[in-house]
This record gives structure tokens, C-alpha cells and sequence, in this order.
């Protein structure tokens, strides 16, 4: 199924939209090329959205669930605080890799901390009260990493989830395949959630940020 935000919409907005710097372009483009899940790839469109709400929160601390190749941690980490940290979580090792070479290239270079494995199992072994924080991984587990994550969150503290829209599948008045159930259990499971207020931003294939009351 296509994107529900049209091609069109999306370059228009992308070429009017400050470009991204040298090292994301770099990322882009070799994801792009090499990598056969390059539809994952948070964009410049999207990455520049996600590193003005830093910069706008100014977080100390920041929780990424889903590194991918590290673009969306970088665009993150442009809005951290001096001392501040951000908390990537990788499952997949080739990804992480890639990820931690881009890490290493960049100016965030010493306040990036890359975690490997399963995210259910390292998010309660942070001992951290996050300021922001990034869902992007499995789509089955949305819920799952949210209900971690909350508790943690600090009054006033903004998660953004990704993939709300489910390249429209969550649209279908018969919604079927797992990951397009679980993202539309979540939306509802955020919607129903008195401790936050939220917000689907219909950017790309959808971001929900929520803050905590």
C-alpha cells in the first residue's frame, strides 16, 4: 500500500525545509543504496522535525528505542544539553554497527550510548528519568515499550512514536496483518491514557508525540 502522504507533498515540503548537514546526507545516500529496509530511514524531512523538538525541549536525557542506522539519534542528539545523554537501543548487530561508525563521525560523538539486544529486557536496567524519547521499533511491541517507558518519563517529558499510520492500513475498516493491529491497539491505548495528552502528526507514515502530564 502507498505512503498516505503523497510524493508530492512530501518533496515540496522537504525542499522549502532547512537542508539536513553532511554527515545525515551521507547517511541518506547509503542507506538508500545498500540497505534493503532503506524505507525505514526517518528522511530529512521527518530527522529535521525531530531535531528542532529537541532543540525546543532541550533534554538532558533522551531514550531511542530503534537505532536503525543511527540518522533519527543524530537528528535527536542536536537538541541534548551539555551533559546530556542519549540511549540508543539496536537489536540487530549489522545495524548497530553502521550506527556506531556514523556516531563516531559526528560532533554528539561522547554523548551517544549505543545499546545492543532486546529493548523490553535493557529499558528497565536504565536507571533515568528521560526528557524525550523515540519509539521505532517493532510495531508489535509499541505498547509494550510504552508502558516501560511512561513511568520514567519526567512531568512534561515528550515521547514521539512513529509508524502510527501504518502506511494507511490503519485506516481500513477491517484492519488486518499484526503490525498494523498492534500500531492501531496503540493509538487507541494512548487515546484512553489520562496521564498524557497527544497528538498524531500526519508527517510521512505519521508521528504521535505525546507529552506526560
Amino acid at each position: 500500500m502507498p505512503e498516505v502522504i503523497s510524493d508530492l507533498v512530501n518533496n515540496y515540503a522537504t525542499s522549502l525545509s532547512e537542508p539536513t548537514d553532511d554527515l545525515l546526507k551521507e547517511i541518506e545516500e547509503f542507506t538508500l543504496n545498500h540497505h534493503e529496509h532503506s524505507n525505514m530511514l526517518s528522511g530529512p524531512l521527518q530527522g529535521k522535525l525531530l531535531e528542532m523538538l529537541s532543540k525546543l525541549i532541550k533534554p538532558q536525557r533522551i531514550l531511542e528505542v530503534g537505532t536503525f542506522v543511527g540518522y533519527s539519534a543524530l537528528c535527536l542528539a542536536k537538541g541534548l544539553q551539555r551533559g546530556g545523554e542519549l540511549h540508543t537501543l539496536e537489536l540487530r548487530d549489522e545495524d548497530a554497527n553502521t550506527a556506531q561508525n556514523y556516531f563516531a563521525k559526528s560532533s554528539q560523538a561522547d554523548q551517544i550510548i549505543l545499546h545492543r539486544g532486546n529493548a523490553l529486557e535493557i529499558i528497565p536496567t536504565l536507571d533515568e528519568e528521560w526528557d524525550l524519547a523515540f519509539i521505532d521499533a517493532d510495531k508489535v511491541n509499541y505498547t509494550n515499550y510504552y508502558e516501560l517507558i511512561v513511568p520514567r518519563m519526567k512531568k512534561g517529558g515528550v515521547i514521539l512514536a512513529d509508524n502510527v499510520l501504518f502506511h494507511g492500513e490503519v485506516l481500513n475498516e477491517k484492519i488486518s496483518g499484526k503490525n498494523a493491529v498492534a500500531i492501531n491497539a496503540f493509538n487507541e491505548h494512548v487515546a484512553k491514557d489520562e496521564r498524557v495528552q497527544q497528538v498524531i502528526i500526519t508527517l510521512r507514515d505519521g508521528l504521535m508525540m505525546i507529552i506526560k502530564k
